[in-house]
């Protein structure tokens, strides 16, 4: 075997060669800037909302509510058009992954990826030249409808141009990505905030920075052998499986890649395909992690932490500072994910940080409800420092479990001829639920107060559970190998996969029969 490289053993006694290629990590590093995007889209609107200026140019009711004394500390941003704003990113973005999910499956993962860029350009023009609420929420769609179109494409692409034993890390680019981009927007939203009356719109538009180098990355990215096989370039599928794979021994990984291609091609309705009963372990799975991904309380956080600290007594300044501390221990803790997940697998990374997350909430809601009260906050520095600490707890595991794993394990357990749907109802259900999150955060902290910590502590408890006996370790398995080694080894999901066969299988002899007996056989 070439130096730098390694196999991949497939069941069939095949092994796939491959080398760590510059072209595999730069096209990696390239695709995954759709994160980045992503990642500032969440970050920035926090820190937008709650700054003054901006109140009082398209809110000014939530801004004489943040100055009166007599609203209560928990309601002084409930404002359903408040939320609308951050919200509508994440419904637009829903409904175009519909449309993602053709482009991604017809026209390949880099001209998905494409289209993606050049949503969030215009997005970006829309919300720094706002005029008026109109002007802003048409901005926040446009760069929704990008965040449905990276989102589709971007995991594919990872997940398939990566080598199987890298496949984790380099996957949770993305994810890594994402969380340097709330890191930045926070970063750019403390020093934003002291320029009047305009800083806002320079938070927005810096936007345009990390849109533009997903559209010049989609540009000079390569697409993924898979796609090209599955639109029937064969030739060109090989040469570039070749050129990322780092050797002319591709056969074997070519010839599985094509079978997989021909099994897809027979599937004519991919979403109908879904909801067979041998599909049903990757969909049920797909499904709940990204609803337990946002009901982990997360993206409550992320989205609205200068907002959260204002609520809980920090100074202006003292809230978006607070928000850049989280946001560079969700960038650290991310990069323990890369170096992890490949080497103690998906589960331990869910069930250590379902440990973690569920006590630093719980413990974060018995401090709020001995210290704050509706009308007046007794956080004094220290009890201000212990949350700000278990914020950072809670961000940190999270990091390094559910926010990449919830994407890197829908990505590879779909069999090819599902794989862009399954992808699809990944992202159509996550950006859903980040929405209604989105959307009902300020309210629910107005109404359930410090209680909603525990809301979403409960929640860590019921999806670590669901994490300890029903999702399977996918580390180290080919991903067009995960049918005969994942699903028909569990001790509950196999008995999906084998009723099905048994099913096609009798369904096969039954026509064999029937055709024999109109031939007269």
């Amino acid at each position: 075997m070439p130096a730098g490289g390694f196999s991949v053993s497939a069941p069939a006694g095949v092994e796939f060669e491959a080398k760590i290629t510059p072209i595999v990590i730069i096209s990696c590093i390239m695709a995954a800037t759709g994160g980045l995007m992503f990642g500032y889209d969440v970050g920035i609107s926090g820190g937008v909302t709650s700054m003054d200026d901006f109140l009082i140019e398209f809110f000014p009711t939530v801004y004489r509510k943040k100055h009166e004394d007599k609203e209560s500390n928990y309601c002084k941003y409930d404002n359903q058009g408040l939320q609308l704003f951050t919200s509508s990113l994440y419904l637009a973005g829903l409904t175009a992954t519909f449309f993602a999910s053709y482009t991604t499956r017809n026209l390949g993962r880099r001209l998905t990826m494409l289209i993606a860029g050049v949503f969030f350009i215009i997005g970006v023009i829309f919300n720094g030249a706002a005029q008026n609420l109109a002007m802003l929420i048409v901005g926040r769609i446009l760069l929704g409808c990008g965040v449905g179109f990276a989102n589709q494409a971007v995991p594919l692409f990872l997940s398939e141009i990566a080598p199987t034993r890298i496949r984790g890390g380099l996957n949770i680019l993305f994810q890594l990505n994402v969380t340097i981009g709330i890191l930045f927007a926070n970063l750019i939203n403390y020093g934003t905030s002291k320029i009047h009356p305009w800083g806002w719109r320079l938070s927005l538009s810096l936007a345009g920075i990390p849109a533009l180098l997903l559209t010049l990355g989609a540009l000079f990215v390569t697409d993924t052998p898979n796609s090209l096989i599955e639109r029937g370039h064969l030739e060109e599928g090989k040469r570039v499986l070749k050129k990322i794979r780092g050797t002319e021994n591709v056969d074997p990984e070519f010839n599985e890649i094509v079978e997989a291609s021909r099994i897809a091609h027979e599937v004519k309705h991919p979403f109908r395909n879904l909801l067979l009963r041998r599909n049903r372990p990757q969909l049920v799975i797909a499904v709940l992690l990204q609803i337990f991904q946002q009901f982990t309380g997360i993206n409550a956080i992320m989205f609205y932490a200068p907002v959260l600290f204002n609520t809980l007594g920090f100074k202006s300044d003292a809230s978006l500072y607070s928000a850049v501390i989280t946001g560079a221990v969700n960038v650290l803790s991310t990069l323990v994910s890369v170096y992890s997940v490949d080497k103690v697998g998906r589960r331990l990374l869910l069930l250590e940080a379902g440990v973690q997350m569920f006590f630093s909430q719980a413990i974060i809601a018995v401090i709020l409800g001995i210290k704050v009260t509706d009308h007046s906050d007794n956080l004094s520095h220290g009890w201000a420092i212990i949350v700000v600490v278990l914020v950072c707890t809670f961000v940190s595991s999270f990091a390094w479990s559910w926010g990449p794993l919830g994407w890197l394990i829908p990505s590879e357990t779909f069999p090819l001829e599902t794989r862009s749907a399954g992808q699809s109802v990944t992202v159509c259900v996550n950006l859903l639920f980040t929405f209604v999150i989105a959307q009902a955060f300020l309210s629910m902290l107005c109404h359930m107060k410090y209680g909603i910590f525990a809301f979403f502590s409960g929640w860590v408890l019921i999806m670590s559970v669901f994490v300890l006996f029903l999702l399977p370790e996918t580390k180290n398995v080919p991903i067009e190998e995960m049918t005969e080694r994942v699903w028909k080894q569990h001790w509950f999901w196999k008995r999906f996969v084998d009723d099905d066969e048994h099913t096609l299988n009798g369904d096969a002899e039954k026509n064999g029969k029937i055709s024999n007996v109109k031939h007269g056989i």
